[in-house]
C-alpha cells in the first residue's frame, strides 16, 4: 500500500504542478486563441491514453500464456524501475527551471498552433505521468491478490488526494514544504524503489533460470532483521533489502548505486 501511495502522490504532484503553470500561463497571456479549454482538452487526452494503456496491459495479461505472461510480467518490472530512474535523473536537470522551460517553449509554439499547443502539451504531461503510473502500478500489483491488492488501489486513491493537498502547498508558497525540498526527498525514496523493482526483476529471472544465482545465500541477517517481518517487508518493498540476497541479487543492487551515482557525476558535470 505505502509504495502504491508514493508513486501515486509523486507522479501526481508532478503533473498537477505542470497544469498550474500552464493555466497561470493561460491566464497571464490573455490571448483569445488560447483558452482554459484548450487545457481541459489536453489532460483529457492524457487521461485517455493513460487509461487505453492500462486496458493494453490488462489484456496482454489475459490473452499471454503463463509462461509469456511470467516474461512479460519481468520486462515490466525493469520497465518500471529504468523509468523511476530517468525521472529522477530528468527532474535534477529540469525541475529546477521547468517553469521558465514550458513558458518560453509556449510562447514560441503559441505562435503558430495557437491552443492546440497547450492541448498537446497538457495531454503529453499528464498521459506521460499516467502512463508511468500505470506501469508503476502494474508492477507492484502483479504479484499481490484478494485484500492486499485491494489496499494497494486504495493507496493509490490516498495518494492522489495527498498529491492535490501537496502540490496546492507548494503553489502556495509555504515556507514549510519548499517544492525543492519535496523533490529532493521525494527522488531518495523513488529511487530505492527502483531499485527494490530492481532486485525483484532480478529474482523472477533466478527463477526463470536465465540468470545464475551465483552464491545463494551471501549472507543470512534474518536474526537481525527478518524480510518476512513487517519492519523487514517495508525494507524490501522500499529498498530492495534481503535477509539472505544471492549474489547475482547483490550485484545488481550495488551495480545500481553505481549507475546512478556514475549518471549523476556526469550530469552534475554537464550543467557546470
Amino acid at each position: 500500500m505505502g509504495n502504491a501511495l508514493f508513486i501515486v502522490w509523486r507522479e501526481s504532484v508532478e503533473a498537477i504542478l505542470i497544469i498550474s503553470i500552464l493555466l497561470a500561463w493561460i491566464r497571464t497571456r490573455d490571448d483569445t486563441r488560447i483558452g482554459v479549454h484548450h487545457l481541459w482538452a489536453g489532460v483529457a487526452g492524457g487521461l485517455a491514453l493513460a487509461g487505453f494503456l492500462a486496458l493494453a496491459m490488462l489484456g496482454v495479461h489475459g490473452w499471454l500464456a503463463a509462461g509469456a505472461l511470467e516474461v512479460f510480467q519481468t520486462a515490466i518490472v525493469f520497465v518500471a524501475a529504468g523509468l523511476i530512474t530517468h525521472m529522477v535523473l530528468w527532474m535534477r536537470a529540469h525541475g529546477r527551471h521547468m517553469k521558465r522551460e514550458l513558458e518560453s517553449g509556449l510562447s514560441h509554439a503559441a505562435e503558430s498552433a495557437g491552443g492546440a499547443s497547450v492541448a498537446m502539451l497538457a495531454a503529453i504531461a499528464v498521459g506521460r505521468e499516467g502512463a508511468e503510473t500505470v506501469l508503476f502500478l502494474y508492477g507492484l500489483a502483479m504479484e499481490q491478490s484478494g485484500d492486499t491488492l485491494a489496499r494497494l488501489f486504495a493507496g493509490a486513491g490516498i495518494g492522489f488526494v495527498l498529491a492535490l493537498a501537496t502540490a496546492w502547498v507548494i503553489l502556495s508558497g509555504a515556507r514549510w514544504l519548499p517544492s525543492r525540498l519535496f523533490f529532493r526527498a521525494s527522488e531518495v525514496v523513488l529511487l530505492l524503489l527502483a531499485v527494490a523493482l530492481l532486485v525483484s526483476g532480478v529474482e523472477r529471472l533466478i527463477d526463470m533460470e536465465w540468470l545464475p544465482p551465483l552464491m545463494e545465500p551471501v549472507w543470512d541477517s534474518s536474526a537481525l532483521l527478518d524480510d518476512g517481518s513487517t519492519a523487514g517487508g517495508i525494507a524490501a518493498a522500499f529498498a530492495g533489502y534481503r535477509a539472505q540476497p544471492s549474489l547475482m541479487v547483490l550485484i545488481a543492487w550495488l551495480g545500481y548505486w553505481g549507475v546512478v551515482a556514475l549518471l549523476g557525476r556526469l550530469q552534475r558535470r554537464s550543467a557546470a
